[in-house]
């Protein structure tokens, strides 16, 4: 259904991200769900199309920033990179 479409579309914008700039960062998927949205929202008018890009920026962000937390959180905890026995 229409997850799979968001999906199928996020990962089109995501992968020709990475290849026009040539580095994957979180900037990459904030702009795909950005794009996504907005593409997505096109029959229903400009107005959707930014409200929708905005959320899709926002959320993206969201995700992309607790995974950046994650990961230092984790660091933190294994500084040496092995779990302790």
């Amino acid at each position: 259904g229409s997850f799979a479409v968001w999906g199928g579309l996020f990962s089109m914008i995501d992968c020709s991200m990475v290849r026009m700039r040539g580095k994957e960062d979180p900037w990459n998927s904030i702009t795909s769900g950005a794009l996504t949205g907005a593409i997505l929202a096109a029959r229903n008018g400009p107005v959707a199309m930014v409200g929708s890009a905005a959320m899709g920026g926002i959320l993206l962000a969201l995700i992309e920033g607790a995974g950046i937390l994650l990961t230092r959180f984790a660091s933190t905890q294994f500084p040496n990179g092995k779990e302790p026995s």
